[in-house]
């Protein structure tokens, strides 16, 4: 299966995304990575069954103009609700508190974090995409979000010294699926063994029913 990996910004270098996937050495994913929102389309994001957004809301790492405009929050609803699938991961949920319907279809949004501390992460016992997963603690951005669907079907928790926080979630909208994962601004969480578990099983959860491996 193909999939677009929307990535690289100011405070998030593609390398770790672009290590993280790629750890992950499964051979059903083939990843295709776009670095500068200039290079976005919405025809091209419908070209895939599958779209990793890991990028906050910056063009590009040397370019901090927003990128996400009306017309492409509108590809992404219409990606999933058609079916697709969407995977956000860590700055692919920063910077979009005023993009009310891409916040719509993530479910909650990004609002601010502490110095990098030690996290806790916590799977949801009985979670579809827990297998795998146990608790594991790695120094990381402790996200805070606002949680904006009361449906959301809750994955795990984030804990720090500075308090709890939904670290992960599902949701559907339409004929698609919509997964979220707040922790993974370093790549040593990205290599982290639950955390891979967690990519894995997330990726696949998110594919189109016809192409789940």
């Amino acid at each position: 299966m193909n999939v677009l990996v929307l990535c690289d910004d100011r405070w998030h270098p593609a390398g770790v995304p672009r290590g993280g996937l790629e750890a992950l050495g499964d051979p059903s994913f083939h990843y295709d990575f776009v670095e500068s929102a200039a290079d976005w389309s919405a025809a091209r994001l419908g070209a895939y069954p599958l779209v990793v957004l890991t990028k906050s809301n910056n063009v590009s790492a040397t370019d901090e103009t927003p990128w996400v405009m009306e017309e492409v929050q509108r590809a992404f609803v219409d990606h999933v609700r058609k079916g697709g699938g969407l995977l956000a991961v860590h700055s692919g949920l920063a910077g979009y508190r005023e993009t009310p319907l891409l916040r719509g279809l993530l479910g909650g949004v990004f609002t601010h974090h502490p110095p990098q501390c030690p996290v806790t992460i916590e799977p949801r016992e009985g979670h579809p995409l827990a297998p795998g997963v146990v608790p594991f603690t790695v120094v990381d951005e402790h996200y805070f979000m606002e949680l904006d669907d009361p449906q959301a079907d809750l994955l795990m928790t984030t804990t720090s010294e500075h308090g709890a926080q939904p670290g992960g979630w599902t949701r559907s909208e339409g004929q698609g699926r919509v997964c979220v994962l707040t922790p993974g601004h370093n790549i040593a969480v990205w290599l982290h063994p639950s955390f891979q578990a967690l990519l894995r099983n997330a990726l696949r959860w998110c594919a189109p029913l016809n192409l789940r491996p």
